[in-house]
């Protein structure tokens, strides 16, 4: 048996990449089972001969069962193969890899996670955010906007009152309920708020006013998913940046 590699993509960018990820594609992967939001460039990374099998998963769309995709990655190992689970951002920050690595461990198969940059992390970043500030907050909290399956929703009213930058992922489809339920728990309405879609990515586009504003800004720009949705005071940091910059600079590593 192989073992299997749990990769984090990163938020989009191909050259965000750790360099040992890019090797593993690069070089190693045979099997390679890739999240709905791994970019065409860094797939592009993948070694030629290596079989690239699409198990992604979007809110409202077709989605592949988890269950199936921890068959696929047992069958390829006890095969041989090299298999690579690439997934968007990194494995555990809202990417059940969790889940994966107790699958495989019940299946006997080793598992070793190649970390990823967080799109909680980055994507503020590509957007001239900080999601910590010495004059601004002193943390961050990291909350899906979507409940999963038979979990609660996040305890917005607590949320209002931690004193740290909010950062939202997948919430972009919920935003005016989550505007509302914050407003509602106390957080003022004029707290500065960003969003942005397709983080790190040529067509990264965001926006940003206050809490009470952000919905309807998203609805008149046309923001679509993927987005990261920055709540507190550091969101009023936010500016234009060229995401020309942004770039793949690490094609040569799959040549």
């Amino acid at each position: 048996m192989s073992k299997v590699y749990l990769i984090g993509a990163g938020p989009g960018a191909a050259d965000l990449l750790t360099l040992r990820a890019a090797r593993l594609l690069a070089e190693q992967a045979e099997i390679v089972l890739a999240d709905d939001l791994v970019s065409a460039d860094v797939l592009a990374m993948v070694r030629p001969g290596a079989r690239v099998l699409k198990v992604g998963k979007r809110g409202g769309r077709a989605s592949t069962p988890q269950d199936f995709i921890h068959r696929l990655m047992v069958r390829y190992a006890r095969r041989g193969k090299c298999v690579v689970r690439l997934k968007g951002g990194d494995p555990f920050v809202f990417g059940r890899g969790g889940e994966e690595i107790d699958a495989l461990a019940h299946a006997g198969i080793e598992a070793d996670v190649v970390p990823g940059l967080t799109a909680g992390i980055g994507v503020p970043a590509a957007a001239g955010i900080p999601v910590t500030h010495r004059l601004h907050t002193h943390g961050v909290t990291l909350v899906s906007g979507t409940a999963g399956e038979g979990c609660e929703e996040p305890n917005w009213q607590a949320l209002a009152h931690t004193g740290t930058t909010l950062v939202i992922y997948m919430g972009l489809g919920r935003l005016l309920n989550i505007v509302a339920r914050l407003i509602a728990a106390g957080m003022p309405p004029d707290t500065p708020a960003a969003a942005i879609a397709s983080g790190t990515l040529p067509g990264q586009r965001q926006v940003k006013g206050s809490l009470a504003e952000l919905p309807a800004r998203v609805s008149a720009e046309g923001l679509a998913s993927p987005a990261i949705v920055v709540v507190g005071q550091v969101a009023a940091l936010a500016k234009e940046m060229d995401c020309g910059a942004w770039q793949p600079a690490l094609r040569s590593l799959a040549a």
